[in-house]
């Protein structure tokens, strides 16, 4: 379940164009399971209207006049403390400085006082403006009192002017969220180190040799941690996937490079979650120059890669400061629980995650994944069929009481 889930998010909705990206952001919050309650002030509704949010949260959107409804004495005690984040997308100027001094002239900034939850804000605003001393000196203020700012992101601007101060993208602000709401999750002060993708081995300088991993479990594992409160390293292999929002990113695209990567990330970590695949073979020599057709067919001598977990396993037995608890994965084609033990006890892992590859609904670039928990004990766990998101969910579950 995302951790999106039934959380309620009070949006605050102020007046800049960026506002239509407002409502992408609440149907994207509410399709992820959250429940979206909008706030918008009379320079939104000159940009937006509440049908709009109302149309795509299911719920009702607030304007200026509900601040002198029946319900005024309450309705922004109720919305404040009943939301688990309160996000302000776009914030202009004008509001920024609102909340940095604590003007309480709209239903908005009415409710920011009384909210009691974390305050995310998204800026949007010309370039000219946030760099003004003022506008600089309310964002100061608002982050030394625990504001989470994100953003804004630099591009084309309403003006026509190129600079900083684009609202930042729904997918952006989304996983500030996720951070937000995980703090405290149970991975929360421990590092976590997860590894994605497929590795290249150059076969020379244009080609290269490579395996079918898309890098999504690895991805959603980062993604998973991260909500669990954890400090995330996301060591990865070349993918088409946008890592998570907080995660340290280290980039590698060889087995060397990995197992380097791995063997300093590994070293202050507390938990190593190994999900990239690796080539198990390179080419001995690699040309300096494109191999071509005039060159006839060529043939390569390959040889075998470093083994990254056992590389791990002897450091561990000779003292060396690792994470306490390292899952390794196996996907196989035949003899997938045979297979798998036998890396397990091999690399003296605490859990292995076994998915046979073959199964047309899991495995390589596909949504979901069928995978067995293979533990240290003994104790073997089928999971059913999970989206990799559910399964990376359930994977950090495991690792958590692992923690303990």
């Amino acid at each position: 379940m995302s951790i999106l889930a039934d959380k309620t998010i009070l949006l605050g909705v102020t007046g800049s164009i960026a506002a239509y990206k407002a409502a992408a952001l609440a149907s994207k919050l509410t399709q992820a399971g959250a429940q979206v309650d909008v706030v918008l002030t009379p320079g939104a509704e000159k940009f937006v209207t509440p049908l709009t949010f109302q149309s795509v949260t299911g719920r009702r959107a607030y304007t200026e006049a509900d601040l002198w409804g029946n319900e005024a004495h309450v309705l922004h005690v109720g919305l404040a403390r009943r939301a688990d984040v309160f996000l302000i997308a776009p914030c202009t100027a004008n509001t920024l400085a609102k909340l940095a001094h604590g003007v309480a002239d709209t239903l908005l900034t009415v409710a920011a006082l009384a909210a009691k939850c974390p305050l995310v804000i998204a800026p949007a605003m010309d370039a000219g403006m946030y760099a003004h001393p003022a506008v600089q000196e309310n964002v100061r203020l608002l982050c030394e009192r625990g504001v989470v700012l994100v953003g804004p992101a630099e591009g084309h601007l309403a003006s026509g002017l190129h600079g900083l101060g684009r609202m930042s993208e729904p997918e952006e602000i989304i996983g500030h969220l996720r951070l937000v709401l995980g703090r405290h999750g149970p991975l929360a002060r421990h590092k976590v180190v997860v590894t994605a993708g497929g590795t290249q081995e150059p076969l020379d300088p244009v080609r290269y040799l490579t395996n079918r991993s898309s890098g999504k479990q690895g991805y959603a594992l980062a993604q998973a941690a991260l909500d669990a409160g954890a400090q995330v390293t996301l060591v990865t292999a070349p993918t088409c996937l946008k890592p998570p929002v907080g995660a340290r990113v280290v980039s590698v695209r060889t087995a060397q490079e990995m197992l380097d990567a791995v063997l300093e990330e590994a070293s202050h970590a507390d938990a190593l979650l190994m999900a990239a695949a690796v080539a198990d073979f390179r080419p001995a020599q690699v040309p300096e120059e494109k191999i071509t057709k005039r060159d006839g067919i060529p043939s390569f001598t390959l040889e075998a890669t470093a083994d990254i977990l056992r590389a791990l396993a002897e450091r561990r037995e000779a003292g060396a400061k690792q994470p306490h608890v390292v899952i390794g994965f196996a996907a196989e084609s035949r003899d997938l629980l045979e297979n798998a033990r036998n890396k397990l006890r091999a690399k003296r892992l605490d859990m292995i995650v076994a998915n046979d590859i073959s199964a047309p609904d899991a495995g390589f670039a596909v949504e979901t994944n069928r995978v067995t928990l293979i533990y240290a004990d003994g104790k073997q766990e089928a999971l059913p069929l999970m989206s990799k998101a559910e399964v990376a969910e359930a994977i950090v579950a495991r690792l958590a009481k692992l923690l303990e």
